[in-house]
């Protein structure tokens, strides 16, 4: 690592670094100063929504393949540590961040109900405040009510958007532009707040 300041970009199953969220929070996070490592997984089952054993299953196999690539970096070394994370990949970013008990910030672009399950369930658990998340009202992998009550009680400040789907996307192509363009303006003010 040749800067203090990384970034550890872990995608969804299928919402790889080069969709949008994750393209241009990376870029954001370049310009900031942020040297940028990101994961990458293989081999992963399909068709898991709406169930959660093989979604639990699917994040230890994401988990076990992220921690490959991540177990060589000297943590000590950063005086600024992020994990962005997009769906099933912000359970790893929770998880890994937990087990290995790093003082490291969090962006969750639509986050599932294990990943608050299972930062909130640690010990210690996160400052709210170092974590940005980001949710759809018409996310098909969540139950939105539920989610969001447990944002709620563990004090999270989640970004709701009416209608977006998983990807934070509605059907109309102009309003989807307007969102992004919302979202990483967000993420690009908070980089340094959260």
């Amino acid at each position: 690592m040749s800067n203090n300041k990384l970034a550890i970009i872990i995608p969804g199953m299928g919402y790889t670094k080069d969709r949008p969220l994750l393209y241009y929070a990376g870029k954001l996070l370049s310009a900031a100063g942020y040297e940028l490592l990101h994961i990458e997984f293989s081999n992963l089952p399909k068709k898991i929504r709406g169930n959660r054993e093989l979604i639990l299953q699917a994040a230890v196999q994401c988990y076990d393949q992220a921690s490959a690539q991540l177990d060589s970096i000297d943590f000590t070394s950063c005086t600024d540590l992020l994990f962005v994370g997009k769906s099933i990949g912000t359970i790893v970013a929770a998880r890994y961040i937990a087990e290995h008990d790093l003082n490291a910030k969090q962006i969750w672009y639509t986050p599932l109900q294990e990943t608050l399950d299972t930062a909130f369930s640690a010990t210690p658990r996160p400052d709210p405040e170092s974590i940005l998340a980001f949710i759809g009202t018409a996310d098909p992998w969540s139950d939105i009510p539920k989610l969001l009550h447990t944002a709620s009680e563990h004090h999270l400040n989640i970004h709701v958007y009416d209608d977006c789907n998983h990807s934070l996307e509605t059907t109309d192509v102009d309003k989807n532009i307007e969102i992004l363009l919302e979202v990483m303006g967000i993420t690009k003010e908070n980089i340094e707040l959260i």
